[in-house]
């Protein structure tokens, strides 16, 4: 593909370098990576936290690269397109590089409940017969893949390559999470949306955005920037923000539907809680439904209101997707039951790693709890450190039964994380080592007791120093109880 193709006319301080030979150029691939570039490559050079990439582009150029993107000139010995957001331009050049999308795409943000509304939308379309897809902080799922990842929102290159490959397999439909990181970063810029979500905010990545407000302004990116105007946006309306992420989405001039206790769209008007599910009454304009979601937690009722508006806004007929909520499987790690003791005692694992979502679990298994709650967590290393009290604190007032372990710690050291939760956790146990921690817990349920264990979800290792050891919290519950029985 050529040059000017890819740069298109959204950088006008571009144009006229297109417009010469430059343009003409033929561009065989693109990458931010100065390590993965070969010859007739067009090399992003993005700055990072911790290097500028545009000093890589002189590495670049050597390895064949036949222009790169910066933030700026650069006399490297090939064209660079030097422009006022370099990952934006990564992210279109991206697009118009691979091509092809699947023809009905969404988009899902907020803090919590962004991979169960993209798992539970492509549900919903499978259910109404399409061939859908999710991608996401657990991978992507299609008809014919179920691929673990561990980025919520995928590098623009990478993610383009995948919608390329979804749409070459026949899926027509695929959901995806945005991250405040992922969004902010333009990574989604390319994608042709049709619908998008929005589920709550809370306290998160307070390591990257200066302020809450800051960070909502990143969600808000999505709607004000990214979507076509008229186009449906479908927005949680319990939250505390959801009054600004509805007023965002207005000034943008797209079409608003809200769903919830105070939906307009979806409203929830009644909701009956049991252990294995929860029986909710659902008003879609002038007709009632009754539906029986096989989850547990209140918050789940929620992600399936998000998601059925998008499948709704996105062409499936609201009996259709009504009765799909009723055979809804849960997404991997959230508020996941794993097993339970002899005596019915009953174990989830959830990625709860905030204190917002924390709270949220806690309090959704308290009304089906008849004895004890019991609760596993800790907070990663390098991360937010104001979150670790605040869950501490969260931890204690919901649950009868605290234990404080290690999470991920990654450079940090593990028993200061700890120490900087139980300092607000009176009265709480502390066990390091993750595993000894569930099996402690484990141990202890009696008849009537729910333990969550929290904070790492679908994960598959646990980060200590620069190493991932296999570790999963699903294995070590499932052996805990095997020990248990035995």
């Amino acid at each position: 593909m050529k040059l000017r193709e890819l740069a298109g006319r959204d950088f006008p301080e571009i144009a006229e370098l297109m417009a010469g030979p430059a343009g003409d150029l033929d561009v065989t691939g693109l990458t931010s990576d100065s390590r993965k570039v070969t010859s007739g490559m067009l090399f992003a050079a993005l700055a990072g936290t911790k290097a500028d990439g545009s000093s890589y582009i002189g590495d670049a150029a050597a390895r064949g690269a036949v222009a790169a993107i910066a933030g700026h000139t650069a006399d490297a010995g090939i064209p660079v397109l030097a422009v006022s957001n370099p990952r934006r331009l990564l992210a279109l050049a991206a697009a118009r590089f691979y091509g092809a999308q699947p023809e009905t795409m969404v988009a899902v943000t907020g803090t919590a409940g962004k991979t169960s509304v993209a798992s539970f939308t492509r549900q919903i379309w499978a259910h109404a017969g399409h061939a859908a897809a999710q991608i996401g902080t657990t991978g992507v799922v299609s008809p014919t893949r179920n691929d673990y990842g561990s980025l919520t929102t995928p590098d623009p290159v990478e993610l383009q390559k995948l919608l390329s490959e979804l749409a070459a397999e026949g899926v027509t439909h695929a959901a995806m999470e945005a991250s405040s990181h992922g969004l902010d970063q333009s990574r989604i810029d390319g994608v042709r949306l049709s619908a998008a979500g929005f589920t709550n905010l809370g306290r998160d990545h307070m390591d990257y955005h200066p302020t809450v407000e800051s960070y909502m302004a990143a969600k808000m990116r999505l709607f004000d920037t990214l979507m076509p105007k008229g186009s449906p946006v479908v927005i949680f309306a319990d939250d505390a923000w959801s009054e600004e992420a509805i007023r965002v989405a207005t000034v943008a001039d797209l079409d608003v539907r809200t769903v919830g206790r105070r939906g307009d769209y979806l409203c929830l008007k009644r909701v009956e809680h049991f252990r294995h599910k929860q029986t909710a009454e659902i008003h879609v304009g002038e007709q009632i439904f009754e539906v029986d979601i096989p989850l547990a937690g209140d918050f789940q009722v929620s992600n399936a209101l998000v998601a059925a508006g998008l499948a709704m806004s996105t062409g499936v007929p609201a009996a259709v997707a009504m009765a799909a909520l009723e055979k809804l499987v849960g997404a991997s790690g959230r508020l996941e039951l794993v097993g339970q003791t002899k005596d019915g005692a009953l174990a989830y694992v959830d990625y709860a790693h905030k204190p917002d979502a924390l709270e949220n679990v806690l309090a959704s298994v308290r009304p089906f709890t008849t004895g004890r709650v019991i609760v596993v967590f800790g907070c990663g290393g390098d991360r937010d450190k104001g979150k670790r009290p605040i869950m501490g604190d969260v931890a204690t007032r919901l649950a009868d039964i605290v234990i404080v372990t290690d999470d991920n710690p990654r450079s940090e050291i593990p028993e200061v994380i700890r120490s900087e939760i139980m300092a607000a956790a009176p009265g709480a146990v502390e066990i390091g080592d993750r595993a000894n921690a569930i099996r402690e817990a484990v141990g202890m349920l009696q008849s009537g007791d729910t333990l969550i264990v929290a904070g790492k979800g679908h994960e598959e290792g646990q980060t200590i120093g620069a190493t991932v050891l296999p570790f999963s919290d699903h294995v070590e519950v499932r052996k805990a109880l095997q020990e248990l029985k035995s």
